[in-house]
């Protein structure tokens, strides 16, 4: 480490401690643009044995715990690295050289499972149902989703996942290490928006030496330091991805590739179903075509929207279209023309029983329809050359109708 570093860390340990309350919240905005401080800061936790990481964890932990949310997004931003740090001295079984960062794992997991007033946090997640559109998917595109009873019983109804509460830890042990890292993690991801391209590259590279670290492709990755294989949970798999899948579309392609490879390669080592899912999901949805490029800056996801149209058909059968049905029908006696009121009384070609319920015979149906066209016609035509028909003319036609079509 350098002299430089170790005289901007040394600035920066004393000047909060100086600092009035009332200039903490312009002071915790400026600290996101200081580059030259969280790079020496990086260069600190990257180096166990180093004399400043004692109080740097110490400052850290009470950015954390000052309610401050742009100072507790600053210690936020260093989580990976110092999780990093953690796994490689448990790895070299020297634990005596991790305990400020053990102290500041341990406190920041602490503060995070209570609430203000004290209380331990549920947290929960409601999983989106495909039955309805989203950002992401439309639902006509997935196939077709059959109305069964069950998928009736289930529409509308939504999963919700909970996680907590979750018990408070004095120290770390091995049965509890990924438990804790985990929801640490979980934590990063939830403010990843605001994180640093800094703290996106060491995120991915972190993830790549957790999982092939001891394994044959440590010597393809060119790794040094730590050789021995770190345990990792699934879970804790899933949530190295969420990060990993950000990084992707926030300009550290590269990086991000490298660590779902990484990731993947020992999710199938291990024979973990949940972080082979989510990777191989996260690899089938990449676009091709940005696989050979390299940094670009941010990129986007293409996603279909839903249109803003109206999808309801003209020829939909609706409340409004029955009523306009029924108000036609009641005005075509009154106003139809001529070719209207013929074209609405045309007999189809069908067997004809007689009044009396004799079924007449074939030669003499043909006879029997001529008569009552000539007939039926005739009743038209003095209706329509009247200029206008009072309402004992109507059931005349209607009563002639009904005697053709018996």
């Amino acid at each position: 480490m350098l002299a430089v570093d170790t005289g901007v860390v040394e600035e920066w340990l004393s000047e909060f401690k100086t600092l009035p309350e009332a200039s903490i919240s312009s002071y915790a905005t400026s600290l996101k643009d200081k580059t030259a401080l969280i790079s020496s800061l990086y260069k600190v936790i990257q180096e166990p044995q180093s004399e400043l990481l004692e109080p740097v964890c110490h400052q850290l932990f009470e950015f954390y715990r000052s309610g401050e949310e742009h100072l507790l997004r600053f210690t936020l931003q260093f989580l990976p690295e110092l999780m990093w740090c953690y796994l490689a001295v448990s790895a070299s079984r020297d634990l005596q050289s991790s305990g400020c960062i053990e102290a500041l794992l341990l406190g920041v997991y602490n503060l995070e499972i209570v609430d203000k007033e004290g209380h331990n946090k549920v947290l929960s997640f409601t999983i989106p149902s495909l039955s309805k559109p989203s950002v992401y998917h439309e639902p006509s595109s997935i196939g077709s989703m059959a109305l069964t009873e069950g998928a009736l019983s289930q529409h509308g109804l939504s999963r919700v996942v909970y996680s907590g509460p979750h018990p408070q830890r004095e120290m770390l042990t091995a049965q509890n290490r990924f438990e804790v890292l985990t929801f640490l993690l979980l934590c990063y991801n939830a403010a990843l928006s605001y994180m640093p391209a800094m703290s996106l590259q060491s995120l991915c590279q972190i993830s790549s030496r957790i999982c092939v670290c001891g394994y044959p492709r440590q010597q393809v990755r060119k790794y040094k330091g730590v050789n021995s294989r770190i345990p990792v949970s699934s879970e804790f798999m899933v949530q190295m991805l969420t990060g990993i899948y950000y990084a992707f579309y926030n300009g550290e392609w590269d990086l991000a590739r490298k660590a779902m490879d990484d990731v993947l390669y020992r999710a199938q080592l291990e024979l973990y179903p949940e972080p082979l899912l989510v990777a191989n999901a996260i690899k089938a949805s990449l676009p091709q075509g940005a696989m050979k490029s390299s940094k670009e800056g941010t990129r986007c996801i293409q996603v279909e929207i839903t249109p803003t149209s109206s999808r309801i058909s003209r020829n939909a059968v609706t409340s409004m279209s029955i009523r306009g049905h029924r108000w036609k029908r009641r005005e075509q006696p009154e106003n139809g023309s001529d070719a209207t009121e013929l074209g609405n009384f045309i007999i189809p070609e069908i067997s004809v029983t007689s009044v009396a319920g004799e079924r007449t015979g074939n030669g003499e149906k043909s006879r029997a329809l001529a008569e009552n066209d000539v007939q039926h016609l005739q009743g038209v035509q003095e209706t329509a050359t009247e200029p206008k028909t009072d309402s004992k003319g109507l059931p005349e036609i209607r009563r002639q109708k009904s005697i053709i079509l018996t």
